[in-house]
């Protein structure tokens, strides 16, 4: 991470700022934050109303000079102790830490120092740290805190907080912070204290709920501190609501205030400050019921513009020209009239937040299978691996301990993002020559493409198996995907030959001329393209299927609403054979294509026998198929209406648990 830390932001009117716009339009369009200000897309560009509000990069002044990442790059790892906490907190390496329930601090008021690379989030709603606070010393950067609870640390009758001086956060001359989407509550002193320099922060989405001294920022006489404050929710609270003293840049927009605590208080009681020589710009928030909404010292500049005032008294302080927040970063403003609605639903702990991870390859981890061992073993959680478009040259195993993983491929196209290597079975056999493995259960891979370029020809072979996937767990989904190779392309196999794997593809694309879909799981290939590759041959061009449905099994490969194409000549191309891997009498093939377009390459009698295994004895079967390439003759057996009732995507896939990945949008 670097700090630019000689390095000021341009005020309006000297130095480069369209520069610094420039450069961040591209992130906050990436990140569908919005146009600048108050401008909007087009309504084919526009991002869904919700979609920053749940996005896990910062925006405003902690997107800035290099970002905020976290923990970004670093192992998930979930705490459910103080020791735990604190041990991951203050370690050297980066860390995403999820917390998981209430953790109360022994003793009373013990702080937990989080070290510089970490992301703290609350798991679903349930991340609480209770009497303690967060510490982030001198120096420390690059800190994430989301989706907590951070509660109770006041002392009963110490409303003043004469006594104590603990904090909810406290950070002292450190940069890049991001509070986010965090419930303060009865806590003593300061719920959020930014301290002594520090520098690019941003606060969004919080709650500060029953306090005194709420949330300061200052305590120099230097003016360095970049902040912005936004979509916060101050309610019950009295003072420093923020009290910003000598502050470079604050821009708070989007805030609501609200139920003023001790409003009898004729001085001590208010909202916004802007003291010493800081420049503060309010945008579109709404103070209801508010003594001293915002005040500025003679010293400071304020600039307030769209807000709404519902029976304020006291200062409404608006001098100086401060800055303008669009020299600097892009955001999206809020009405003001819709704050209150929007601040009640969208901040604090949010479930959205707290029940998914997302690891950024090659942003936050260099490779794919680095990004997948980030993930921490038992995951019960989904954690999107989010790739980047590229061709990541690479192996991929995700082993059967982190289930729930989501690899995503961030491209507009499947052809973007590429997972591909080169070994073939006779280096180390289906499993350890598939491009990709995949063990683990509750795995889904959308909009990427997977692929073995082993080059037979290079290397003078001839039908040398060469997967490109291989899955054993059960649970997999494969959404706009493509998979390219030529022998035993795409492998859908199962722990053993009794237990039943599950795999469901969807509007996806596989090619390859031997064997190419094979194994023994349970596997649905719906409205995708299946392409039979020509070998060259005038009789013989392949098989596109080869399973070994355990006999005790009635679901094995069902294609359907699909199309198979091929550019073999006419007649040389199989459906299938029955494959019995070493011998096993009980891996009996069931394969069903039904409403699917079959080319002109299909053989008259598409089913043949393999290793001394007869295909009339495997469970093989058409129904009402269409194209040059359909027939109904006595070696090609087909389903009857009745059967055809029972043999559909739903029966196939839902087994006892009711997983209906097809009935989803």
């Amino acid at each position: 991470m670097t700090h630019f830390r000689g390095k000021r932001l341009p005020r309006p009117g000297h130095g480069r700022p369209g520069t610094v716009v420039a450069a961040v339009i591209g992130l906050v369009a990436a990140l569908g934050l919005g146009a600048v200000g108050q401008a909007r897309a087009a309504p084919a560009e526009r991002p869904a109303p919700d979609a920053s509000r749940w996005s896990d990069r910062p925006h405003g002044f902690a997107s800035l000079a290099g970002g905020t990442t976290g923990g970004a790059g670093g192992r998930v790892v979930t705490v459910t102790d103080q020791a735990a906490l604190a041990e991951y907190a203050a370690a050297p390496e980066p860390y995403v830490i999820r917390v998981r329930g209430a953790i109360t601090a022994e003793p009373f008021g013990a702080g937990i120092e989080v070290a510089s690379d970490k992301t703290i989030v609350g798991v679903g709603t349930s991340g609480e740290l209770v009497r303690g606070e967060f510490r982030l010393a001198p120096g420390t950067h690059n800190v994430i805190i989301r989706n907590m609870t951070i509660r109770d640390s006041a002392v009963e009758g110490d409303w003043d907080c004469k006594e104590t001086d603990f904090d909810g956060i406290q950070m002292d001359t450190v940069h890049h912070v991001w509070i986010d989407h965090n419930r303060f509550s009865h806590i003593c002193d300061g719920q959020l204290d930014i301290r002594k320099d520090s520098e690019y922060v941003t606060v969004s989405y919080n709650r500060f709920e029953n306090n005194n001294k709420t949330f300061g920022l200052g305590w120099t006489t230097n003016v360095r501190t970049q902040i912005t404050v936004d979509h916060n929710w101050f309610r019950d609270t009295k003072q420093r609501n923020p009290s910003v003293d000598n502050a470079a840049y604050a821009h708070l927009y989007n805030n609501y205030l609200s139920a003023q605590a001790d409003p009898g208080d004729p001085v001590w009681t208010y909202g916004n400050w802007s003291r010493g020589r800081t420049r503060m710009v309010i945008e579109n928030s709404f103070y209801d019921h508010v003594q001293h909404p915002y005040q500025a010292d003679a010293t400071a500049e304020l600039v307030q513009r769209g807000s709404i005032l519902r029976d304020t008294t006291g200062r409404h302080d608006e001098w100086g020209e401060a800055f303008d927040p669009r020299e600097f970063y892009a955001y999206r403003l809020d009405p003001a009239a819709a704050v209150p609605a929007l601040v009640k639903r969208f901040s604090g702990p949010q479930r959205r937040i707290g029940d998914s991870v997302t690891l950024r390859v090659p942003a936050d981890h260099p490779t794919v299978q680095a990004a997948v061992a980030a993930v921490p073993d038992g995951n019960d959680v989904p954690v999107t691996i989010a790739i980047a478009p590229g061709t990541y040259r690479e192996k991929v195993v995700v082993p059967a301990a982190k289930p729930k993983i989501v690899l995503q491929g961030t491209g507009q196209d499947r052809s973007d993002t590429v997972i591909v290597y080169d070994t073939p079975a006779a280096y180390g056999g289906s499993t350890g020559s598939a491009t990709v493995r995949i063990a683990a259960d509750d795995v889904t891979a959308r909009r990427l493409t997977f692929s073995n370029d082993f080059d037979e020809a290079a290397h003078d072979l001839d039908g040398e198996q060469a997967p490109a996937m291989k899955t054993t767990g059960d649970r997999i989904v494969f959404e706009d995907t493509a998979f390219l190779g030529n022998q035993d392309t795409l492998m859908t196999d199962s722990p053993k030959l009794t237990t039943v794997s599950r795999v469901y593809l969807r509007d996806s694309y596989i090619e390859g001329d031997v064997d190419f879909v094979h194994g023994r799981a349970t596997t649905v290939i719906e409205h995708s393209v299946v392409r039979a590759l020509s070998r060259g041959s005038a009789t013989n061009n392949g098989y596109v299927t080869a399973a070994s449905t355990w006999t005790g099994n009635p679901y094995g490969f069902l294609i359907t609403g699909s199309r198979i194409v091929s550019d073999a000549p006419a007649g040389t191309v199989h459906l299938g054979r029955p494959w019995h891997p070493g011998g096993e009498p009980d891996a009996v093939a069931q394969v069903l294509i039904r409403d699917t377009g079959l080319p002109a390459a299909v053989k008259s009698s598409p089913w043949t026998d393999m290793s001394g295994f007869s295909w009339r004895d495997a469970r093989f079967a058409e129904y009402r198929n269409h194209g040059p390439g359909a027939a109904v003759t006595a070696d090609r057996p087909q389903l009857g209406e009745d059967a055809a009732r029972a043999y559909t995507v739903a029966a196939y896939l839902e087994g006892t648990d009711g997983w209906a990945p097809h009935t989803r949008p």
